[in-house]
């Protein structure tokens, strides 16, 4: 049995009180706690101007993104092809084609300057993906969706609670996208949410995460439904119930405990695995952001036989991502020039990172991995 695995949640007692308070309220579907975490998250972020919108999954979120936007088939997304499937399928869910582009070496982001070369007529939207503690040049990305007209989906699925020059992640996008999935750095068992600009946009996606039903979000987060309503529009099941809320807020009541022991480790990795030369680790100081994982890249020959090593030892790994257009079904999209995410496909490596890490746990993974490297 693996003693160490890649992805740990920091469950206390905090988040058991929190579902158990829920349990005893009895409203389970999407109620006053969903309410409450939308309005918690807003100040988190301090977006001015902007709103929150939860949902079931960062899927979920995807999704609602690319119909708020407008797509239709035949219409084009510019996409890191190093990214992760949801992003993909939420494209093909409304009928338009992901159109692979590179990324950069040094942050794992799309690379700004390919992606203008994959512009067209179609083209309608560009997404920003943030990797890990490595965020995408928002600004370049903002600068070629203004220049070419484009709607930008920013994907932060890995990126809540980190800074950019200055500015929260959530704060400042055309669209951003969370995940708080059971594995993310702030988790709700499951969920999602969209940070959109406008009330009118608010208004779309409450209905389209209600199937489409009109019901108004201020009736159903006082624990309560309509009976009579409109449905206007196409919807999915995609709200966010009470009790994934609850744990959510108690998630962020801890957010800074969690970014500071994340920090830590990564720092500490870097410290100490930097000096191995057949290792590449982040290039980030981790001083602005809370990281969602921990990667390396090693030798492309070498990975497996790493992981292998590491399991023996008892420590789980990860993959993140294989490439889109490594899949059967995406290998015939239109794509540019792929080589570094060909490259980073084959080498990077995914280490057990935990918010609260032991750091017994943590030095048991380094002294692993220079035991494979040296020994």
């Amino acid at each position: 049995m693996t003693q160490v695995p890649v992805f740990k949640p920091l469950i206390e007692q905090e988040e058991i009180n929190a579902a158990v308070k829920s349990l005893e309220v009895g409203w389970l579907g999407m109620g006053a706690s969903v309410g409450q975490f939308e309005k918690a998250m807003q100040s988190y972020i301090g977006c001015e101007g902007r709103y929150v919108v939860a949902v079931s999954t960062g899927h979920a979120a995807l999704h609602l993104a690319m119909m708020l936007i407008g797509l239709e088939p035949g219409d084009e997304v510019i996409t890191p092809s190093f990214n992760n499937i949801a992003d993909f399928q939420a494209i093909l869910a409304v009928g338009a084609t992901p159109v692979f582009c590179d990324i950069r070496d040094d942050t794992l982001c799309i690379d700004v300057t390919k992606a203008e070369k994959l512009i067209g007529p179609r083209t309608k939207a560009v997404i920003a993906m943030d990797y890990d503690c490595c965020l995408a040049d928002h600004d370049a990305v903002a600068e070629l969706a203004a220049k070419h007209n484009l709607r930008v989906i920013h994907d932060a699925a890995h990126a809540f609670g980190s800074y950019y020059k200055g500015n929260k992640i959530g704060s400042f996008s055309d669209i951003c996208m969370f995940s708080f999935d059971p594995i993310k750095t702030l988790t709700c068992i499951d969920g999602g949410a969209l940070v959109v600009k406008t009330k009118e946009e608010v208004e779309i996606l409450h209905q389209m995460r209600l199937i489409g039903m009109g019901q108004p979000a201020s009736v159903m987060y006082g624990n309560q439904r309509a009976w009579t309503y409109e449905v206007s529009r196409l919807g999915f099941r995609y709200h966010m119930a009470n009790l994934h809320a609850a744990i959510g807020l108690a998630q962020l009541a801890k957010i800074e405990q969690i970014t500071v022991s994340r920090q830590e480790a990564c720092k500490r990795y870097s410290e100490l695995l930097s000096p191995i030369s057949e290792i590449r680790v982040p290039i980030s100081t981790f001083e602005d952001v809370t990281p969602f994982l921990y990667y390396i890249r090693v030798p492309a020959e070498k990975r497996q036989p790493l992981r292998d090593h590491l399991m023996e030892h008892g420590i789980d790994t990860g993959i993140h991502w294989q490439p889109g257009h490594w899949f059967t079904l995406l290998k015939d999209v239109p794509k540019g020039d792929l080589s570094v995410t060909d490259c980073v496909g084959h080498e990077i490596l995914s280490l057990p990172l935990h918010s609260a890490m032991d750091i017994k746990a943590q030095q048991q993974v380094i002294n692993a991995i220079h035991e494979f490297f040296y020994d």
